[in-house]
């Protein structure tokens, strides 16, 4: 009896060690994954203040992230690096689509987690494109006026189009409403963190959400005139979305304002991979 208990408990605890060695590795994925992302907003917010104080030379998207960090000290190891962090992030989320339990698990916010993954998949495969010596391909803003003239030409191509930006805006509405609200706390281990440390991570958070909102609604309003007008050139990326806020009449000003908040959100990023509950 006493040793038919032993095998039985052994049994019992494999499956257990399983599951927690495998939670282990997607949470593990999810920080690498939380911290890539931090690098490539970082790079965006630093590129973009560069153009709006007029030093600016590359493009103040992803692929001039990705183009800073292959002129940097290490820059191949330091590709491949976001190569792993992005993958690691697409795992997550899927992860999350598939595995994910709880009382908020609905199936919103499974197909949710499961564009984000399939995103992610494929920002890891354009970063790994790049960094075998790829290429830049055609920019953000080359991109974006692509798709927009290709779905344009399907039937209700305009209808479509409009849709899209109108997804975007209330996207970008939702991120910084949320941001605002502070909403992201509840993700975050806060009770591991001092006071002032949570008191600085709230305002990377909010100042970091709110310009991330501004910048996808933002996107979302010219690829809405895009359809308006029928006319893709109207459509922009995200380096000719920010390059417009020195259109306004505060000059380049709003832009230093939204790049910075993009800077912030890249350092909120990094703590949410040190205090995110994954």
């Amino acid at each position: 009896m006493t040793t038919s208990r032993v095998h039985g408990r052994r049994r019992a605890a494999r499956p257990s060690a399983r599951r927690s060695a495998e939670r282990q590795t997607l949470t593990a994925a999810g920080r690498a994954g939380f911290a890539a992302r931090g690098v490539v907003y970082v790079l965006i917010g630093v590129l973009a203040v560069r153009i709006a104080l007029g030093n600016g030379g590359g493009t103040a998207d992803r692929q001039g992230a990705l183009a800073q960090v292959a002129a940097g000290p290490f820059g191949k190891a330091m590709l491949w690096a976001l190569v792993v962090g992005f993958g690691c992030m697409a795992l997550w989320r899927g992860a999350r689509a598939v595995l994910g339990r709880g009382p908020r698990r609905n199936a919103a916010s499974r197909v949710l987690d499961g564009g984000r993954a399939l995103f992610y998949a494929a920002v890891c495969w354009a970063t790994a494109v790049f960094a075998v010596g790829g290429g830049q391909g055609s920019s953000g803003n080359a991109q974006s006026r692509d798709w927009t003239a290709s779905a344009l030409k399907l039937s209700y191509g305009q209808v479509l189009v409009g849709a899209g930006g109108c997804l975007l805006i209330g996207i970008g509405a939702v991120l910084a409403v949320r941001a605002a609200m502070r909403s992201f706390l509840k993700q975050l281990d806060t009770g591991s963190m001092s006071h002032r440390t949570e008191q600085v991570v709230t305002a990377l958070g909010v100042g970091g959400g709110v310009a991330r909102g501004v910048v996808f609604a933002a996107a979302g309003v010219f690829i809405l005139v895009a359809a308006v007008h029928f006319d893709p050139h109207e459509a922009k990326g995200v380096d000719a979305t920010l390059r417009s806020f020195t259109q306004t009449p505060v000059g380049p000003w709003l832009l230093v304002a939204v790049a910075i908040g993009l800077v912030l959100f890249g350092v909120f990023s990094f703590a949410s991979a040190r205090w995110r509950r994954l």
